[in-house]
């Protein structure tokens, strides 16, 4: 098997994996835990392999005479870590309560979109026409799958729709701050600082709301769910689209990064019994259209580069 045809694989697991955390999500809930303590137990299992990839980070760093870190980097550190993985994370998770995971996929795909406005209000970059024309087929896409979740889920769709919409948004404003620290600190090791720094800050907020012998006292079915969303929703993608990276570039894997939400609404009717219609295919379907196009037309730059973060929340 050739290089190129291992990056193409590892970029469509990668991508269905990440998508699959919503899967995880969903069964983990039915175990009756609120969102504070299922995100922990997520970062309480996730923490160790960060933890490893940090120390091995910075110890690489040292041997190539990298100049350690200022206090005012650590400080962005910190401060993406918090918008990003955790303010991230909680918000999708509490929205992942009342929407259908389909519609949370569609929704965080527009990340992308809010990077193009933020950059466009804020560095005063034009928006082409072409760019126009792709977010208008993103947004029409998840409307069209609102108004199916609306149908079947009930008022609680728009809160939950909101939660997750407010995700996609804190994430998109970590790509832009994770920007210039890219440049200077890697994209690994800056992934495995901040959700360092995220894991802690959910299991501080943990211990806070609960009392610890709540992580004691969980079914094994939390457990297991939560295990397997650390590991193979979390862990795995991350090596895995990184490793795609290095074999058929950013802009191959961050495509292939488009099968995450068709692969979620098979998997959502197939184990959640969601609904899958027409309405839902063609609604996301119009958000990868858009997403695609707006990939294609706009010339990344290190500030808004969201190839290998793309699906991670």
């Amino acid at each position: 098997m050739s290089n190129r045809t291992i990056g193409f694989l590892l970029a469509a697991l990668g991508s269905v994996l990440f998508a699959g955390k919503a899967i995880a999500v969903k069964f983990t809930y039915r175990y009756g835990i609120d969102p504070v303590t299922l995100i922990a137990f997520r970062m309480l299992f996730a923490l160790p392999f960060f933890a490893v990839i940090a120390w091995h980070e910075t110890r690489r760093a040292r041997r190539n005479g990298v100049p350690p870190l200022t206090r005012q980097e650590k400080l962005r550190i910190v401060l993406l870590g918090l918008i990003g993985y955790y303010l991230s994370s909680f918000l999708d998770f509490i929205g992942l309560q009342y929407i259908s995971a389909g519609l949370e996929r569609a929704i965080l795909f527009l990340s992308p979109t809010f990077v193009l406005l933020m950059t466009a209000f804020w560095l005063k970059r034009p928006i082409a026409r072409a760019q126009w024309v792709a977010m208008a087929l993103a947004y029409a896409g998840v409307l069209l799958v609102f108004v199916q979740d609306i149908r079947f889920g009930g008022e609680q769709v728009m809160l939950g729709s909101l939660c997750v919409l407010g995700a996609a948004f804190s994430y998109a404003c970590y790509l832009i701050g994770a920007g210039e620290l890219i440049k200077r600190v890697g994209s690994t090791r800056l992934v495995a600082y901040a959700m360092c720094t995220s894991c802690v800050v959910v299991l501080l907020q943990f211990f806070i709301v609960h009392d610890v012998g709540v992580l004691l006292a969980q079914p094994a079915g939390v457990y297991g769910w939560s295990l397997i969303h650390a590991t193979l929703n979390t862990v795995l993608p991350v090596f895995m689209i990184m490793w795609s990276v290095e074999r058929i570039g950013a802009a191959m894997s961050a495509q292939l990064g488009m099968l995450g939400p068709i692969s979620l609404l098979f998997m959502a009717a197939w184990w959640l019994d969601e609904p899958l219609t027409l309405w839902h295919l063609g609604g996301t379907v119009l958000v990868i259209m858009g997403t695609y196009v707006l990939t294609r037309v706009r010339t990344p730059s290190p500030d808004t580069n969201t190839t290998s973060v793309r699906s991670k929340i």
